[in-house]
Order: structure tokens, then sequence, then C-alpha cells
């Protein structure tokens, strides 16, 4: 297993994102003091000319493919075409470039939507393409799969190290807090947040509560990266979860916890719920010597304190600007 230098230039392809920055932060934190970075406006990963021509510039030796078009169901269900399509572009075109500018290493970040809908529970790496898709994301799962298989292709027919992560749903500082993009976590607690400041009687979730879900703190994915960067080179793909999950009731009432909302709680059963239940198995990851640290209600907690924090700033500034 070849060692990453200290010094050695890091792309981290989506570093303003929830998962970028804290993989950023996260490498950073571990000693690596060359990433290089860009943003949207500075390079359009849909367009393959220009990708093309920053790797073939800059050739940096490792790669994180952090960047994606991501959002919760709402999101999901009314563009199924871009996410589908910008996402398998994003995909094949950082992924191709690292490959032919020489890059000695890449992380590709998929998610645990992958697996079949039914998958039995907690899911194996190997239950990959062994049913449906959950409906509701299909094309997300479709453009991620095919970035796994882009990955264990390139490596088998030229060697290239590519490896592949899959995490379960993340939640974290600089979340989506769109109601109408964002995942659940971040979508409920903004809810019940102005809920709480309008004094609502009551906030109405969708579906019926019943699904269960794990949660992972995007620092503790960070970590997970950073570790896996310099000690795994293998074609499997790895799941990075908790391996502990919850129904989207007790999700729900930590949130109510959190926030201090006073108010009723109802489920609107017209709403879709999305896959019944989906826990990861992260026994291979456990077998690394990796462990999360951050509980599920101390990391809302944070992301709570953080989000009120922005908000306070935009109310600021808004003000000033009028």
């Amino acid at each position: 297993m070849a060692t990453i230098a200290r010094s050695a230039s890091i792309y981290v392809a989506g570093h303003r994102g929830m998962v970028g920055s804290a993989i950023s932060r996260a490498l950073q934190r571990a000693g690596y003091t060359n990433l290089v970075q860009r943003t949207r406006a500075e390079l359009d990963l849909t367009d393959q000319a220009a990708v093309r021509s920053f790797f073939a510039r800059e050739r940096p030796q490792v790669v994180v493919l952090a960047a994606a078009k991501v959002g919760g169901i709402h999101a999901n269900s009314s563009h199924p075409a871009q996410f589908i399509r910008d996402n398998l572009l994003i995909q094949d075109n950082v992924i191709d470039a690292a490959y032919r500018s020489g890059a000695g290493k890449l992380l590709f970040l998929g998610s645990s939507c992958i697996y079949p809908r039914l998958a039995p529970q907690p899911i194996k790496e190997e239950y990959l393409l062994t049913g449906p898709l959950e409906p509701t994301n299909e094309w997300y799962a479709v453009a991620k799969i095919a970035g796994i298989k882009l990955c264990q292709a390139l490596r088998r027919e030229y060697g290239f190290n590519a490896i592949s992560l899959m995490p379960t749903n993340l939640y974290g500082p600089g979340d989506n807090f769109d109601l109408q993009s964002a995942h659940v976590l971040p979508a409920l607690l903004r809810r019940f947040h102005e809920a709480t400041e309008r004094d609502d009687p009551q906030v109405v979730a969708w579906g019926s509560g019943t699904p269960r879900r794990e949660f992972l703190h995007v620092d503790d994915l960070a970590d997970a990266a950073v570790m896996l960067l310099e000690r795994y080179d293998g074609e499997q793909i790895i799941n990075v979860g908790t391996g502990e999950d919850v129904t989207i009731r007790e999700l729900c009432d930590t949130i109510i916890g959190v926030t201090g909302y006073r108010g009723r709680l109802e489920f609107d059963t017209t709403k879709p719920d999305g896959t019944p239940r989906k826990l990861l198995d992260v026994s291979r990851l456990r077998a690394l010597g990796w462990q999360p640290r951050i509980a599920l209600h101390d990391g809302i907690q944070q992301v709570y304190d953080w989000y009120r924090a922005q908000s306070s700033i935009r109310r600021v500034s808004a003000a000033a600007d009028s």
C-alpha cells in the first residue's frame, strides 16, 4: 500500500459542500497541506473539456470525489433527469480525467441508496445489484452505481487505484435546509425550529413515522474517509455508518427535545415513506479499526446550534441591506 505524503496535492471536488468541506477539514487536521480546490464557478464538473484541461494542468496526486447533485425524496421525484444526468457527467468526467492525468489514488463517495429497496438488514456490501431499487431515488442511485462500476472497471483494466465508500444518511454543518430539496433530518430540524419560533400548535411530518434510518455525522464520515485513503486500496466497496438506526418518529422526538418544540407531532400517511429500513452492515469498516465518535443527539444539537448561528447572520445581513 503506497503511503500518501503529507505534501501530496489532493484535489477535493465539491469542497464547498457539506461532505467536501468536512473532508477538507479532516485532511488538514491529519497534516495534509496541499489541497487543490475549485468552486463551481471556477470549474464546471459537468463540462468534460474543462475538467480534462484542469487535470492536465494541475495533475493532482490524490482525488476525492465529493461533488454530486443531492436531495431528498421530493427533489429526486421532481427532477429525475437532473439527478441522473448531472451525476453521471460529474462522475465520468472526474474519474476518467483523474485516471488519464496519472493520479495515484481516487476516493469515490457513493450512497446507501444504491442498495435494493428490500435488502436484508443490516445491508452488506455484497447486496449491491441483488434487487430493485427504491423508486423515489432510483435516478440518483443508478448514477452512483455507475460511478462504483467505473472505478472498479478502471482498476481491473488499467490498475487505477480507485476506492469507493458508501456513506449512510449524513448530516452536519453546511447541510442543505431548503424544505424543497433537503434530506429528512435537516428538513425536520428547520421545520421544528420555525414551528417553535411561531408557536405552531402542530408539525406534520411526511409518511407514517415507522421507517428506520441510520444517521452519521459528516465529521465522522470525513475521519473515515481520511483513514481509508491512508489504509485501504481494495476494489470492494466499503460501507460507512454507525451500525445503529432509529425510526423517523424517534428522530422527530430527538429533534423536538433539541429545539424545545411544545406542540403536537402528526404524520401525513398520504405521503411516501421511502425505503422501510436502511441500516448498513459496517463490519468491514470496523475490522479496519474505525468507530464513529459523535452520538446522534449530540450531533443534532451541534447542527442546530450551527443553523441558528447562520440564521442570525442572515438576519443581520438582510437588515443591513434593507
